[in-house]
């Protein structure tokens, strides 16, 4: 754990659930900074490069209660159901609070129930940390403003973060969209898939790049942690309807083929790319510069 002392407590950082992929980003960039973080988390974590200060956000024992204490900032990258339970007791009034989760409006009505009031802001990287921050859109979401906030994500951008101002409700509904919705499309692929019990032989000799490429998402997101799509699905109030939408569209689809209408097929794919928004030249150069990608690099012999 860093050492924190005298005139460093007034920038001074803990990130709750520090060892965890989230965390871990934001602790290497504070520390690329210079700022002095206390990273914490339930359990030591095997592999570190430094040192995670073992603690429970929910219930702080007197160590951490000290540490929280004396902190500027406090991020929470932990699940939604641990930054519920969080006891914030110890937390100075004029502490900048951070959480990271990917669901907001619980979060919301949370500071309301408890009546916090002092700094908070929620961010929420639409990437998998590992990919890095730099370019990337972080979606952000003011709770309580505040100067110590517009700092926070002016680091953010300097990271090279792409911050992106929503509030709770507008950051749900949108990611209901971009990532309840892709996640469930990926994992049905994926189940279809396996339902269709080919072997995965012959399906990596002859995919073509758009196959290689779902077949390279659903590993990423079959190989990430459950618990980060779990609080995707189950923890947004917009992602059932976001199901139900991608469910009623694969009976449209069904419904046209089995109409035997060309003109129909014709008129469906006019609808779905509707939903790029008059961006369809733009997204058609993406795909061909990432089919680019897949065929230089897929397992396809």
């Amino acid at each position: 754990m860093d050492t924190v002392t005298g005139s460093e407590h007034e920038n001074s950082v803990v990130v709750v659930g520090g060892a965890g992929a989230v965390g871990y980003l934001l602790v290497d960039l504070l520390r690329g900074d210079g700022v002095p973080v206390t990273s914490v988390d339930v359990q030591a974590s095997h592999g570190a490069t430094s040192p995670v200060m073992v603690g429970n956000i929910i219930d702080p024992d007197e160590r951490l209660a000290s540490v929280l204490a004396t902190a500027a900032t406090v991020i929470l990258a932990v699940p939604e159901s641990v930054a519920l339970a969080a006891d914030l007791s110890a937390l100075r009034p004029d502490v900048l609070l951070v959480e990271t989760l990917s669901v907001k409006s619980g979060f919301a009505h949370h500071l309301d129930e408890i009546d916090r009031r002092g700094t908070t802001v929620g961010i929420n990287p639409m990437f998998a940390p590992s990919l890095g921050m730099s370019g990337r859109p972080v979606a952000a979401v003011v709770h309580r403003t505040g100067p110590s906030a517009d700092a926070f994500l002016d680091r953010v951008a300097r990271w090279g973060g792409r911050v992106v101002f929503l509030d709770a409700a507008r950051h749900d509904r949108l990611a209901a969209a971009t990532q309840a919705l892709t996640h469930a499309s990926v994992l049905a692929f994926g189940l279809a898939l396996a339902e269709l019990d080919l072997p995965f032989g012959d399906i990596d000799a002859v995919a073509p790049p758009p196959h290689a490429t779902m077949l390279a998402v659903l590993a990423r997101i079959t190989g990430g942690e459950p618990e980060v799509y779990w609080d995707v699905q189950a923890g947004n109030p917009h992602a059932a309807e976001a199901r139900a939408a991608l469910q009623r569209a694969t009976q449209t689809l069904n419904e046209t083929v089995d109409s035997g209408s060309e003109d129909r097929f014709a008129q469906l794919l006019t609808a779905a790319e509707s939903a790029l928004g008059g961006s369809g030249d733009h997204y058609r150069a993406v795909c061909a510069e990432m089919f680019g990608i897949v065929r230089g690099s897929s397992g396809n012999r």
